[in-house]
């Protein structure tokens, strides 16, 4: 797909979606803002287009619980009833719509790991960054809860060889049809950390 209609694309519908959804974003502000206090929405930096470091945007779903010595709970002890149903329903990815029209994100790509995964790559890991990283992606439709780093490598690596605008809107129209039952799998969560390709090779 030729980049500036892609670009074009992803702010057609980020702008029509931010202004569409205004209503739930500021409703969930201010339940956050009621149950968790403040930050409302947390940045947190993430690797785009080549590598490049960008600060990603979601909205808060846990507390900034800490141990007696300082050190802040596992994600688990911190998340709470209203992180988890934000969580399960995707709503705490709406401010990433703001990353879209700010160009870190587009509509559809590999989703966005965390920078420090940056290092573990090996040279063919590393090509999913020769596209614009997404808010959902062909691994995100494909990929179970399940499913191994390799696996979601492999798949966002088939995206990235095969992208197309016909391409994008088939995982968004699957995307969506996921939504309205359990949710997508967001690939680089929290809940698995990457530690390196299963064969040990690495970038130099």
């Amino acid at each position: 797909m030729p980049t500036v209609l892609k670009r074009a694309f992803d702010l057609l519908v980020s702008c029509a979606l931010i202004v569409l959804l205004a209503p739930v974003m500021l409703a969930v502000a201010g339940l956050i803002r009621v149950k968790m206090g403040t930050p409302v929405v947390f940045a947190q930096p993430r690797s785009g287009l080549n590598g490049k470091p960008f600060s990603l945007y979601k909205f808060r779903t846990m507390t900034d619980s800490a141990a007696p010595d300082g050190s802040l709970l596992p994600d688990q002890n911190r998340l709470t009833p209203l992180g988890d149903f934000l969580r399960r329903h995707s709503l705490d990815e709406l401010p990433q719509l703001f990353n879209i029209v700010a160009g870190d994100l587009s509509l559809v790509g590999p989703r966005p790991l965390l920078v420090e995964y940056e290092r573990l790559y090996s040279p063919e890991q590393a090509r999913r960054h020769e596209v614009k990283p997404g808010i959902t992606g062909w691994t995100q439709i494909h990929a179970r809860n399940s499913a191994d780093w390799d696996e979601k490598f492999r798949l966002d690596l088939w995206y990235v060889d095969h992208r197309s605008f016909w391409l994008d809107l088939r995982i968004l129209f699957a995307t969506l049809r996921a939504l309205r039952s359990a949710g997508i799998t967001q690939s680089g969560s929290e809940d698995a950390r990457f530690r390196g390709p299963a064969g040990g090779e690495r970038r130099p």
